[in-house]
């Protein structure tokens, strides 16, 4: 094997949410990697464009609310139109809501699983059908997170949507393999981004979490480029399935 199997030149990926945080990280290093990408967000990813295109690589911009499942046919076929074939996705877009569980109401609930679970479905297997039609197979990275593994608090409807996520990825693993196509997910850590600003800022909860971590930081969105890179190249084509933690330990404690 040589450092050519982790190479991903001549590739399209699409990420989504990607304007900031952990999506931001990978799409700059699939890109480094040689991929063009596909960016769907809310608002446009300003900093992650001008960070792809300045290594070279073509960024197309779509704007969309992913919570609403009509329009991602239309997103698929605008990024076909545009690249002419997509060989990655990454579904990183998500959301969470903090409430104690007595407390926590149906809508945070059905907001954060449509989002996270049933948009994350849906999208692979747009995906899905695009690799099948174009025959090449193709690599799919789902997001999800330490609550895939553990129960967590006051978080609920996350805990829950990223448990389904740990388990749609062995579903379509399964599924889809015969395809060529594989589908993995990554399992970020503590990572130091908006939706952990809450705890951040607590100082007592922060080094609670600090001391359990053996890597002994928080991590960064660039700690997530080297594995959504390795996920998405041939160097990954017998690994399918898999959810794995890029977490500086903490499972491990």
């Amino acid at each position: 094997m040589s450092l050519e199997s982790f190479s991903l030149h001549g590739k399209v990926a699409i990420v989504t949410g990607c304007d900031t945080g952990l999506g931001q990280g990978m799409a700059l290093g699939l890109a480094q990697a040689g991929c063009d990408i596909v960016g769907i967000n809310r608002v446009p990813p300003q900093d992650t464009v001008a960070g792809v295109t300045a290594l070279g690589r073509r960024f197309l911009s779509l704007e969309a609310d992913l919570s609403q499942q009509e329009a991602l046919p239309a997103l698929m076929a605008q990024a076909v139109a545009e690249f002419g074939h997509i060989d990655i996705l990454v579904n990183n877009a998500g959301i969470i809501r903090r409430q104690d569980a007595l407390a926590f109401s149906e809508q945070d609930w059905d907001d954060v699983i449509n989002l996270n679970a049933k948009t994350v479905f849906f999208l692979s297997q747009l995906a899905a059908r695009q690799f099948i039609a174009q025959g090449q197979g193709g690599k799919i990275i789902n997001i999800a997170s330490m609550l895939s593994f553990q129960g967590g608090i006051r978080v609920p409807s996350y805990t829950a949507s990223k448990s389904a996520v740990l388990g749609l990825t062995r579903l379509m693993a399964n599924e889809w393999a015969q395809h060529g196509i594989n589908v993995n997910a990554i399992a970020p850590g503590y990572m130091a981004t908006d939706n952990t600003r809450q705890l951040r800022d607590d100082t007592e909860r922060s080094q609670e979490i600090l001391q359990r971590i053996p890597a002994g930081r928080w991590g960064e969105p660039a700690d997530l480029a080297g594995p959504v890179v390795f996920l998405a190249s041939s160097a990954a084509d017998y690994i399918n399935g898999h959810t794995l933690a890029v977490d500086g330990g903490w499972l491990a404690r």
